[in-house]
């Protein structure tokens, strides 16, 4: 990969379990083929989706070697990196490495959130740790690490194989303050589902997105229709596609956005709704909210 392949839309895919919670191999190479045919640039795994902090290294070594089987040299498999500390970070960089996978999407270390000296020397030392091309994920909001457009110019700078940044920080300005401080020296990705209409009208050049492991048709489909918006101002089916799937979107933007986008994909015939300890599958008014939700957009769903 390189700072070109960064584009488009690329599912951060859930996990498919058996009974037991043991992965489900036969159906994840099934899920990541139909992402790769309906038009997706790339397949991240293990992140939040994934549930990649309830994964072993084994258990991850094994997913990214199902996903790179499965879908050959059609599209890259970028593995999520993400631990609690910087040396265990690097390990799984390094066995990310080994299993085929073509990229990484490199978060700080979790749990703790420390000066920018130390963000900066764990981002550094993982994307020094191969030669694989860097994607960067901003989360601050779930990580209390907050990497500012200043900040990811120094890393820039500084770290070739550094080619994308993942901005979920829920602030729109966000996106095009990176591209005014960096230029294109970076892709600029979507990290949350219901902004990625306005990510795209604010230049960014792709979305890590949620909601494609139940509905990848109208995922790729209402990325690539913003994406012309930008170009031609052309906004009239972009914004009945969008209208329709906002409030499915929206249920990627809310703490148990996990278990909610597994719900989706059960209740659309894409996969079920098992998650690993500590979470358990949904029930109360988050539920039935979003099976309403889920309902509605049954009813009107285009054929």
């Amino acid at each position: 990969m390189n700072r070109t392949s960064w584009q488009g839309v690329m599912p951060a895919i859930t996990n498919p379990y058996h009974a037991d919670l043991t992965i489900d191999h036969g159906r994840l190479s099934e899920h990541v083929i139909q992402m790769a045919d309906a038009g997706s640039t790339a397949i991240v795994t293990p992140g939040s989706l994934g549930e990649g902090g309830a994964l072993s290294m084994d258990e991850k070594a094994a997913v990214w070697t199902t996903c790179v089987n499965a879908v050959g040299d059609r599209i890259p498999i970028i593995a999520a990196v993400s631990a609690i500390s910087t040396e265990q970070s690097v390990a799984i960089a390094r066995q990310a490495e080994q299993c085929g996978c073509q990229g990484l999407m490199v978060l700080p270390a979790y749990a703790y959130a420390g000066p920018w000296s130390e963000t900066k020397a764990h981002f550094a030392t993982v994307f020094e740790a191969t030669n694989l091309s860097c994607m960067l994920y901003n989360n601050p909001i779930a990580y209390r690490v907050d990497v500012r457009p200043n900040e990811l110019a120094e890393l820039a700078a500084e770290h070739a194989n550094l080619h994308a940044t993942k901005e979920s920080s829920g602030d729109i300005r966000r996106f095009r303050e990176i591209r005014g401080t960096l230029g294109d020296r970076l892709a600029i990705f979507v990290g949350i589902d219901d902004m990625a209409v306005e990510g795209a009208s604010a230049g960014a050049d792709g979305w890590i997105a949620g909601l494609v492991n139940a509905l990848p048709e109208e995922s790729i489909r209402l990325w690539n229709l913003a994406i012309e918006a930008r170009a031609t101002g052309e906004r009239e089916e972009l914004e009945r596609l969008y209208q329709w799937f906002l409030p499915l979107l929206r249920l990627d933007a809310v703490p148990e956005f996990v278990h909610l986008v597994n719900l989706v994909q059960a209740e659309f015939d894409m996969g079920d709704e098992l998650v690993r300890g500590p979470r358990r599958p949904l029930d109360g008014p988050v539920r039935e909210h979003a099976l309403a939700v889920i309902a509605e957009a049954k009813r009107t769903r285009s054929k």
